[in-house]
């Protein structure tokens, strides 16, 4: 991630509210950083297939799938992938890369998604859940379209790092705004994100009606050292990204939980 500006904490008020976290205005330069770069392609995305593992035959959801590149590693591994992006142009992008045929479609995770009740056996949230200030609504949704025993896999910015980047620094306990400048290819645009202590994080998820299976902070694919030698013992020393699997338990109850012909 870029250094974080001295932008106010809550950035809608201080910049356009249109321009913040406008995908559509750089989609292109941010799919082209996040395609090779180190924190992207060797770290968060092996540490998202990791905990995903044989994915071979199952449905899966990738919420907030960007220009598909998880989506096409998924793919390559076997899974049935539906992917859904707020951004009509990383959608377009992931199209390119995916295919005419592919299962792609503009939605905003804090709307109703349009699938049935049960209609994937995992869910993909790559750091996407920490652009949301209330999780809850998001989370029922994605856990009305997991079958039981389904699986939410889910990756977001590191509450510490979000804490001590600030200054000064907000209430560790409060879910709070924080701006940003992400910068590509000379072209700089604001960004804000929401962070949340981590009790904050798993309170949400059991409300919702998942259990906990599992958190991780992985390090970044070993391959990575020659290839980032300046960057690379940062990134393996200190936080950055914090990863949940989230279990839908498998004697979830509720018709609406089970989809058609069974689990």
């Amino acid at each position: 991630m870029d250094r974080v500006t001295d932008i106010p904490e809550n950035l809608a008020r201080a910049a356009d509210p249109a321009r913040v976290n406008d995908y559509d205005s750089f989609a292109e330069a941010y799919s082209a950083e996040n395609e090779n770069n180190l924190v992207n392609a060797y770290y968060e995305r092996p540490g998202m297939l990791a905990l995903a593992g044989d994915v071979a035959g199952r449905r899966i959801l990738d919420a907030g799938c960007g220009s598909g590149s998880l989506s096409a590693a998924l793919r390559d591994r076997g899974a049935v992938v539906t992917g859904i992006d707020a951004s009509a142009g990383m959608l377009a992008l992931a199209r390119r890369r995916l295919g005419a045929d592919a299962a792609l479609h503009v939605v905003d995770l804090r709307d109703r998604l349009p699938f049935a009740a049960g209609a994937f056996d995992d869910v993909v949230a790559s750091l996407v859940l920490h652009y949301l200030e209330d999780w809850g609504p998001t989370l029922a949704e994605l856990r009305r379209v997991l079958r039981p025993g389904g699986r939410l896999i889910a990756s977001v910015d590191h509450p510490f790092v979000a804490y001590t980047i600030q200054a000064p620094r907000p209430d560790y306990f409060a879910t709070t705004s924080y701006g940003f400048d992400w910068t590509f290819n000379g072209q700089s645009v604001p960004m804000m994100f929401w962070r949340r202590p981590l009790h904050a994080m798993t309170d949400a998820f059991t409300t919702a009606g998942f259990r906990l299976s599992a958190i991780s902070e992985p390090q970044p694919d070993p391959a990575a050292r020659e290839l980032f030698p300046d960057d690379f013992h940062a990134l393996s020393t200190k936080t950055c990204f914090l990863f949940f699997v989230l279990e839908v338990p498998p004697s979830a109850a509720g018709s609406d939980d089970r989809p058609a012909g069974g689990s």
